[in-house]
């Protein structure tokens, strides 16, 4: 019986180095990351304000780009892409959450959600938005603006808007940092649901230690670097 190779990682990094800034002010943020994350697998980021984690995170969107190394995303380089292309991509294969929610002010809950259908052409955007604003528990809000929903309920219409599109990776970075304790763990409990119902690959930054550790990873970013990478044991997976 033949061995069959494992299969490729969602996504993977390698020697990547990012600077932002100009002239003096440049700081060097990321320095030589490598890193394969895995279909299919929960991966939390922490570390000290300033270590370069959400930086990390954007990378992985194509939302900074690498200034070396390559960052492939299901087998295509991030850093090869024009800026339509790589907006192509990221429409179709990846959904992002953000901490302050990016909802459009003007647009209502279901307007929100259908944007990025919308873009793509889907010709049934408006009735895929609703069956996931329904799947975030939001059914009696879809006419609803931002100003009129709670902050637990934009991320809702957040997460239900970087879901719709049926994205294999959703990254979120800090998704609970404008919430309540209370909120931000059903925020967090609505995340992981999702992406195990659907076999997506979920990567977050966060502060809280506690909420890496229950990911299949927990890394640990440090002045730019990988620091420490812990996977849990599967009896602890399965627990």
């Amino acid at each position: 019986m033949t061995d069959r190779p494992d299969p490729a990682p969602l996504i993977s990094l390698k020697d990547v180095h990012l600077s932002l800034g100009h002239d003096a002010g440049r700081v060097h943020i990321l320095k030589g990351v490598g890193l394969d994350i895995a279909t299919g697998e929960t991966v939390g980021i922490v570390g000290p304000s300033g270590s370069g984690k959400s930086t990390l995170l954007m990378v992985m969107a194509g939302l900074e780009r690498a200034d070396s190394g390559s960052v492939l995303v299901e087998g295509a380089d991030l850093t090869a892409m024009s800026e339509d292309d790589l907006a192509r991509f990221r429409g179709r294969s990846i959904g992002i959450v953000f901490q302050s929610f990016h909802l459009i002010p003007n647009m209502t809950a279901l307007e929100n959600v259908a944007v990025p259908l919308e873009l793509a052409g889907h010709a049934d955007a408006f009735k895929a938005a609703r069956a996931e604003l329904a799947a975030v528990g939001l059914e009696t809000r879809v006419d609803h603006y931002p100003a009129q929903m709670s902050g637990g309920e934009q991320q809702r219409v957040a997460i239900a808007r970087a879901l719709v599109t049926r994205p294999p990776l959703l990254l979120a970075d800090e998704p609970t940092g404008n919430l309540d304790e209370k909120t931000g763990a059903q925020i967090v409990e609505l995340m992981f649901e999702a992406t195990r119902e659907r076999g997506m690959t979920l990567v977050l930054v966060t502060h809280d230690a506690a909420l890496a550790q229950r990911c299949d990873t927990a890394i640990r970013v440090r002045s730019g670097h990988i620091e420490t990478v812990e996977t849990r044991a599967p009896a602890a997976q399965e627990a």
